[in-house]
């Protein structure tokens, strides 16, 4: 009962930090190319839909007034186009990652992922010092625990 009247558990944001490795960079490259892969399917699909629901409502258009079937083909134009922009900002963005992946020095640490943890703190101990807390792989394996714990 004394423990928790003198102490209280908090949860705390932890920074995991990567040491770059070749095997690093060839994994972080290889995860990269395989997103951008699957965009390109989805972009692929979508003009595939898309054309089919033109040519689709091409088919119908015999019985509807034709100002009316160019405003749908418009309309699913459009919406093709904003998601296919929409895909192809994602696509530039992993483009960039692997720049920045390939720019990378080896033995250099950086950013991989924030995950949380808890931790007790207790009257006279520094707060701060408990926040800080970091998480450093080696491909994979944690080699440093910096921070209190």
């Amino acid at each position: 009962m004394d423990d928790m009247q003198t102490s209280l558990l908090l949860k705390r944001p932890v920074v995991v930090k990567a040491i770059v490795t070749s095997r690093w960079k060839a994994e972080v490259l290889e995860r990269l190319k395989a997103q951008i892969g699957q965009l390109d399917a989805q972009i692929q699909q979508l003009d595939l839909q898309g054309q089919r629901a033109i040519a689709e409502l091409q088919k119908q258009s015999i019985s509807l007034p034709g100002s009316q079937t160019s405003q749908q083909v418009e309309s699913i134009q459009s919406q093709v186009n904003q998601k296919k922009s929409e895909l192809l900002e994602k696509k530039n963005q992993f483009l960039q990652q692997i720049q920045q992946v390939q720019q990378f020095e080896l033995e250099q640490e950086v950013f991989e992922a924030q995950m949380e943890s808890f931790f007790r703190i207790e009257k006279g101990e520094n707060l701060i010092k408990k926040l800080n807390v970091e998480i450093v792989l080696r491909d994979g394996v944690v080699e440093e625990i910096r921070g209190e714990i």
